[in-house]
């Protein structure tokens, strides 16, 4: 059986960077910018994590999840020749001339951003050995409907990493961007809501080169 964990979302509000959260203070790579949408606009960390140590391909790394709060729509994989496109995370996303996501699977990332994440409220995750969660890392992917898979340019076929469940809410500060389509005004979606399935190069070709895939 491969090593799963369920991902536990705290109560108590976040006042300093932590690495394992709901929003707050995002971390990169020395010389990685926070990740903008095709729009502009920089888009929300909606949570972070480190990856245990015994997660097949990706143990020990950071996985970031941004998504714009002005754009919401379901994830649209691109593909060519039986592969995602070359930089499929930049890729348009019909309607959209471009991308309104974007995760990251970094090794070592540095020191947090000065400043937390505006939009989302920060809360501390936590991660304990589970298999009856479906918000959750490692594992096997708890498919709603068909398994989907994909191979990433560089020629991998992807790996599952993270499972978000259906309609899962992340909480926003007053006075926050309303997300087109959320299910409140102080709530935030990730791709409408849809179950969520992070599927990542296991040749680590690109910190980006993690893809979403949808289900509902």
């Amino acid at each position: 059986m491969l090593p799963e964990y369920g991902i536990e979302i705290g109560t108590e509000p976040l006042d300093r960077p932590a690495r394992n959260s709901v929003g707050g203070w995002p971390y990169f790579d020395d010389g990685q910018g926070w990740p903008r949408c095709f729009c502009g606009e920089r888009m929300a960390l909606f949570f972070q994590l480190d990856l245990p140590d015994d997660i097949e391909f990706f143990g020990g790394e950071h996985l970031s999840v941004f998504h714009c709060a002005h754009h919401n729509d379901a994830s649209d994989p691109i593909t060519a020749d039986g592969r995602l496109v070359p930089r499929f995370w930049e890729a348009p996303q019909p309607p959209f001339p471009g991308s309104f996501w974007r995760v990251l699977l970094q090794r070592d990332p540095g020191i947090p951003e000065a400043e937390p994440e505006p939009a989302v409220r920060a809360l501390p995750l936590t991660l304990r050995p589970s298999k009856d969660t479906y918000f959750k890392v490692g594992g096997t992917a708890s498919w709603v409907q068909d398994p989907e898979y994909y191979r990433c340019a560089c020629g991998s076929e992807l790996a599952f990493v993270c499972q978000v469940p259906e309609n899962w809410e992340f909480g926003v500060h007053p006075g926050a961007p309303v997300q087109p389509y959320s299910i409140r005004d102080d709530a935030y979606l990730l791709f409408l809501g849809n179950e969520i399935y992070l599927l990542a190069c296991p040749k680590r070709c690109d910190p980006a080169a993690v893809l979403p895939v949808n289900q509902n």
